[in-house]
């Protein structure tokens, strides 16, 4: 019994050794990841999906080129990781749907109030996104992968409508004659990221004022009438 009390002791004086490893070769690894994913949007956004290549996002990373092959497998998926970090404004491995701006927006207490959490949140993750989803959807034509990613993005902001119309329609009704589909299709083309391109880049629009248009814009379009909502000033961190 003494010598099993003694191994047992032994093993616990290693195991937060053990454990500190561990923890540390974690916290490299995401900081390793964190760089890859920094330097691919940067690359993408820089010289567009066709002219990116694994070898000068390694290169801007400074790491090896199967350091990023390891991490994320073929150029598709590298741009689909840099899309998901962009709109979520962090790498935490959370859904779209799981964040801390969902639960805020399920107890809001009028469709001005959803109206105003939702728009303080796709805001700036059509700022951070818009680009890199844009080269997907442009590059969807000549590539396959893109095309299958192209289809995967649409679908998840398809979903993100329909979860917020729902929590609309809880609070307001609907627009006269409008069906649940025609709402959930109407928010969807209003969260295009083409859209704010077109407003922020070509018409000189401040995500400030993209927030507010949008806002207004949902509730003229889908709330039986509803007044436009105005965005409060704070924001809530992710997702789209």
């Amino acid at each position: 019994v003494p010598m099993a009390n003694n191994d047992a002791v032994g093993d616990r004086s290693q195991t937060p050794t053990r454990e500190y490893r561990s923890a540390r070769r974690d916290a490299q690894a995401r900081h390793t990841r964190r760089r890859v994913l920094e330097a691919a949007t940067a690359v993408f956004l820089e010289c567009g999906y066709a002219a990116a290549t694994m070898r000068s996002v390694a290169a801007r990373a400074g790491v090896a080129v199967p350091t990023v092959e390891l991490l994320f497998g073929r150029k598709p998926r590298l741009l689909k990781a840099a899309i998901d970090v962009a709109i979520a404004g962090d790498d935490e491995p959370v859904g779209v749907l799981d964040r801390d701006w969902t639960a805020a927006a399920s107890t809001a207490s009028s469709a001005a109030e959803l109206l105003s959490i939702g728009a303080s949140v796709i805001a700036p993750a059509q700022e951070r996104s818009a680009g890199l989803v844009l080269a997907v959807f442009e590059g969807a034509r000549r590539d396959a992968e893109l095309a299958e990613l192209s289809i995967e993005l649409i679908e998840q902001r398809a979903r993100t409508a329909a979860w917020f119309v729902d929590r609309l329609a809880g609070l307001a009704p609907l627009r006269n004659g409008s069906s649940r589909q025609d709402a959930i299709d109407t928010l969807w083309v209003l969260m295009d990221p083409a859209l704010f391109d077109r407003l922020t880049r070509q018409r000189q629009w401040t995500t400030e004022r993209y927030e507010r248009w949008f806002a207004d814009s949902v509730a003229r379009l889908l709330v039986g009438g509803g007044a436009p909502a105005r965005p409060k000033r704070s924001r809530t961190r992710s997702t789209t």
